[in-house]
């Protein structure tokens, strides 16, 4: 079970997802060093930030039998706990090097983790871009290639990754939401309440989500 802050109450979720590894920078149930050693290449903060100890990890697992609607909440509500980590952090001494990372491991009784990761990943992002958190998603096995069209090492695990913004930098990922880029590009965190005109119940925010112009499909 979750808790996701708002002012100060706890939101409880339904269950879906098991904490198996509270957060760590080097967690025991999944490879993460070898892994991230290969991304070093890919990501120059990467490595400062895990020679720092300001990347953490916290691991969950589905509950069997859950199904997408649920698990989604829950991802959800992992991710705003990760980014109010981030938020504060940013603010200090190498606070851009801040990461956390939520992973899932585990099978949806009826979505793959692609699906798990969308809906929380696009709602998370439009949520928390303005105040210059970043978010990721990354699928197990997943085949990409970087903007110099260099491969990038298949993750061994689902995750989303929620770091600092970097201003200069992070807008050009983002060119098939531009507005989303031009919030990034001056995004200063004022210690807003991200909830303030949105419930955050998940399916308030998923309705949201899904009202936001999305990008074209690839």
């Amino acid at each position: 079970m979750i808790t996701a802050p708002h002012d100060g109450a706890s939101r409880l979720t339904a269950g879906a997802l098991r904490l198996t590894e509270a957060r760590s920078e080097n967690p025991a149930g999944i490879d993460v060093g070898s892994y991230l050693t290969g991304l070093y290449e890919h990501c120059p903060f990467l490595q400062p930030s895990t020679v720092r100890r300001m990347t953490g990890w916290t691991v969950y697992e589905v509950t069997p039998g859950s199904h997408q609607y649920a698990v989604e909440a829950e991802l959800f509500y992992a991710g705003v706990q990760a980014a109010e980590w981030v938020r504060p952090l940013m603010a200090r001494p190498n606070g851009l090097l801040a990461c956390e990372n939520v992973v899932i491991l585990g099978h949806c009784a009826d979505a793959d983790h692609r699906e798990l990761l969308a809906w929380p990943h696009w709602a998370l992002k439009n949520l928390y871009g303005p105040v210059g958190v970043m978010l990721g998603k990354f699928a197990q096995g997943a085949v990409e290639t970087s903007r110099a069209g260099r491969s990038i090492p298949p993750p061994p695990f689902s995750f989303l990754p929620v770091r600092a913004a970097v201003r200069p930098l992070d807008p050009k990922f983002l060119k098939n939401t531009p507005d989303l880029a031009a919030a990034l590009a001056v995004a200063d965190d004022d210690g807003r309440d991200v909830f303030e005109h949105i419930p955050c119940e998940w399916k308030a925010v998923r309705e949201w989500a899904s009202s936001l112009p999305m990008p074209p499909r690839r």
